[in-house]
């Protein structure tokens, strides 16, 4: 702790006596001082123990006393040290008086200490202080360090971390959101904080900030060394930090700077990794796969997991939905394979799992946006394949292509591939190009029917829907088997198809799924 009136008092070469002002004695002392100006206030920091002998003072004289001290106070003069038998033999009553009435601690310096001799004790004092800061600094950057490269994630260097700070701490990714937190309990607490640290990633790094009131003070530090921050650490305590603190502080950012830079370059080799291993298994080669993968994604391959393809017009959000999966992965302990794709991105993932629970919940935040806004290039689609294992991993990607495919069509942010098998086959059917083949093959039929000549397309429809049964369809339309007949002999000729055959009665019935009659003019 630094050197306090009390500590002053306490050192049995200085003799100080208390004269006014011993419930203030736990006041830190930033220096001793010795001025014997009537006004010494425009030299002063705050903090100082002023030392004089009243030269130049009138310091029998309750009201130049009075202005005097409360002068002092109120610069942030911590106490005055009055030296007796120099130009008076006791303290003057005057200045005890108002030294008390200000609340000012006055101490009694004897004849034979010199004001040389408490500078000294103070300085001695300060220097012991910081002293064991370094020393307690030093230390904790030794914990910190180690817990660093215990290899077991943030979570052990934040809870030294909070010890140090007799406080909490936490760590954010670059999204903002909590990564790890200690003690336990501090992660509701840091949550709340999201939106200050993503203004503070806004920042280039290193910035820091502090937020909170007196009791609940929290400073926000970025992480980092260029100019996007790679993520945020929180640090709570009840009051500024001290140096040690400062020192634990700036250690646990410059370790998990560095951790994070280390992450990144990994990130680079272990995708390398996951790009070998995705084209093994996508060759029919899962032993091999296996092999390469070893402890890395060696988990993964060994429970069912989904495929999936996420492709959008800004490179930029297929990388913020990667780290939403990576974020939930990491917080889960699950492996995740990623793999770029040129403007794409294939993803392995435990199927269940956080990382795909974390895709989902991205495209459903997205789609929520109002019905009124229209789609953006920007925004994400994914495709997702079925629960696959290694030796399936080909059909897998077929799957994740074709929900893809679905995804872009109906405008949606993700479509599973189980949608499609188990729903029906006409909404694949809803484009451009299947429209207009329909109107082609169909217009002939429209076209004759609006001139009056026949029922041809609704007989058709009606034929098709009976599985070519000619007296329940004729019932259907209310006409005569016969004359039905007649319909569909017309309903060959001019189409050109026989009816007889099963390819053309499947491409009629889609056709009449998809079209409408023409408009006419």
């Amino acid at each position: 702790m630094p050197p306090t009136l009390a500590s002053l008092v306490q050192h049995s070469a200085l003799k100080l006596t208390v004269r006014a002002g011993a419930d203030r004695l736990d006041t830190p002392v930033r220096w001793a001082h010795a001025s014997e100006l009537a006004d010494p206030v425009p030299y002063m920091e705050g903090g100082e123990l002023l030392l004089i002998t009243a030269t130049n003072l009138d310091a029998e004289s309750p009201q130049a006393m009075q202005r005097y001290v409360r002068r002092l106070a109120g610069s942030g003069v911590v106490g005055v040290g009055f030296a007796v038998g120099v130009n008076y033999d006791d303290v003057p009553e005057a200045l005890i008086d108002a030294a008390e009435e200000a609340g000012l601690p006055l101490l009694e310096v004897p004849r034979r200490t010199p004001f040389i001799a408490i500078a000294k004790a103070v300085s001695s004092e300060i220097a012991a202080d910081q002293y064991r800061a370094v020393t307690a600094g030093f230390e904790a950057q030794r914990e910190l360090t180690r817990a660093a490269l215990a290899g077991d994630g943030p979570a052990e260097l934040l809870t030294r971390l909070a010890a140090h700070v007799d406080g909490w701490a936490a760590l954010y990714d670059t999204s903002g959101a909590v990564v790890a937190a200690a003690p336990e309990w501090a992660a509701r607490r840091a949550a709340r904080l999201t939106p200050d640290v993503e203004r503070l990633r806004d920042r280039p790094a290193p910035a820091s900030v502090v937020v909170g009131g007196s009791d609940d003070r929290v400073e926000l530090q970025s992480l980092g060394t260029g100019r996007r921050a790679r993520g945020a650490l929180a640090v709570g305590t009840g009051a500024a930090l001290g140096t040690a603190e400062r020192y634990a502080v700036h250690s646990a950012v410059a370790l998990l700077t560095l951790t994070t830079a280390r992450s990144r370059s990994l990130q680079g080799a272990e995708q390398r990794l996951g790009a070998a291993v995705l084209r093994m298994l996508l060759a029919g080669q899962p032993d091999h796969a296996r092999a390469v993968a070893g402890d890395l994604y060696g988990g993964l391959l060994d429970a069912p997991f989904r495929l999936l393809i996420a492709e959008a017009g800004e490179p930029s959000t297929t990388a913020q939905l990667a780290e939403a999966m990576e974020t939930a992965a990491f917080r889960s302990g699950e492996t995740v394979l990623m793999v770029p794709e040129g403007g794409r991105l294939v993803v392995l993932a435990a199927d269940g799992g956080a990382a795909v629970a974390a895709c989902t919940a991205y495209a459903e935040a997205q789609e929520e946006r109002p019905a009124h806004e229209p789609a953006q290039d920007a925004e994400v689609v994914v495709g997702l394949s079925a629960p696959a294992g290694p030796i399936a991993v080909s059909a897998a990607y077929k799957q994740a292509e074709q929900a893809l495919s679905v995804a872009r069509r109906r405008g949606r942010a993700l479509v599973e591939h189980e949608e499609l098998a188990t729903g029906s086959v006409l909404p694949l059917l809803a484009d451009d190009a299947v429209r207009a083949f329909a109107d082609a093959m169909l217009r002939a039929l429209y076209e004759h029917d609006a001139k009056g000549r026949g029922d041809l397309v609704a007989s058709l429809r009606a034929w098709l829907s009976h599985h070519g049964q000619w007296d329940a369809a004729a019932a259907d339309l209310g006409v005569h088997r016969h004359t039905l007949r007649y319909r569909m002999r017309r309903v060959e000729e001019i189409l050109g198809r026989s009816l007889d055959d099963p390819d053309s009665r499947m491409e009629l019935w889609l056709a009449l799924k998809v079209t409408s009659p023409p408009t006419t003019a």
